[in-house]
């Protein structure tokens, strides 16, 4: 790099070039490619034999921008540095704000134990009632097992009614862990959102989640997976929702909430020096 500097009282400017990396759009086209390669998994053979070919030329052309040595470009530049200077005499030290009253909601939530507990019990009272519709309507309790593991292994889809009827250990470990998983982080956010609500928590967890979560599924579903959907019966699979929210909801609701550290003032809380808190610090300080 080279510079030349003039300099002055007021300002200095200082001028020259710099050497930086070349600009190249070979990254863009290579991660193009990767996009179309998993985008033709799940739509058509075509267009991943198209994001192939992108992938092959993004990579030949970024290694050669890279290999044998790394491309490089010249960029003049001219800046000009004023200089900082201020009139006052003595450091001004941001202050606390006194404490004032204002509506902080909500004042208390649950901890996290709170939402796992509701989790795990919302994920008995879903399972209960998945298995009573496979005995009552499918004659089998690991048709809706089969079915649940199917969301991720889709060769299960491609199986016979009596198949799915049957027992596989591959489809009751994955479906198990699918079915705590969720039921864990649907516990853990109804852990942080009853406490927003205090008036109708049921009414939240256990009827409007239902029918937003059983809508949202019952309009993507055909696009995700096909099959799956031509096998879900929607007012079973809502009952269970219903059943997961409710429960979930009042074991949640019977936990001790704790309170938080809205009150506490932020400059406190982001560890900001002030006089105030300095003067706080010092006195709490042991001798």
């Amino acid at each position: 790099m080279s510079m030349n500097t003039n300099s002055s009282d007021a300002q200095r400017t200082v001028s020259g070039t710099v050497r930086l990396p070349a600009a190249t759009p070979w990254p863009f086209v290579f991660a193009f490619g990767i996009a179309l390669l998993f985008t033709g998994l799940i739509t058509s053979l075509s267009i991943s034999i198209l994001g192939i070919v992108f992938f092959l030329v993004g990579a030949v052309g970024w290694f050669r921008d890279v290999l044998p040595h790394e491309r490089h470009v010249d960029v003049v530049f001219r800046e000009e540095i004023h200089p900082v200077a201020t009139s006052r005499q003595r450091v001004e030290r941001l202050a606390i704000a006194p404490e004032v009253p204002r509506a902080l909601l909500p004042l208390e939530t649950y901890p996290i134990s709170a939402g796992v507990k509701g989790g795990l019990a919302g994920s008995i009272a879903m399972a209960v009632l998945a298995c009573l519709y496979g005995v009552l309507r499918q004659h089998s309790l690991w048709y809706p097992i089969n079915l649940l593991a199917a969301t991720l292994y889709t060769q299960h889809m491609m199986l016979t009614q009596s198949s799915l009827n049957s027992f596989h250990l591959t489809s009751f470990l994955l479906a198990s862990l699918i079915h705590l998983v969720t039921s864990l982080l649907v516990g853990l956010l109804y852990g942080a959102m009853l406490p927003m609500f205090p008036r109708h928590p049921i009414f939240l967890g256990g009827v409007l989640a239902p029918v937003l979560w059983t809508g949202l599924l019952h309009a993507i579903i055909d696009l995700v997976n096909p099959l799956l959907a031509s096998r879900v019966d929607w007012w079973w699979f809502a009952a269970s929702q219903f059943a997961f929210g409710i429960v979930a909801g009042i074991v949640v609701m019977r936990q001790q909430r704790v309170r938080i550290k809205q009150r506490i003032p932020f400059a406190v809380r982001a560890g900001i020096e002030t006089s105030s808190t300095m003067g706080e610090r010092k006195r709490e300080e042991p001798r």
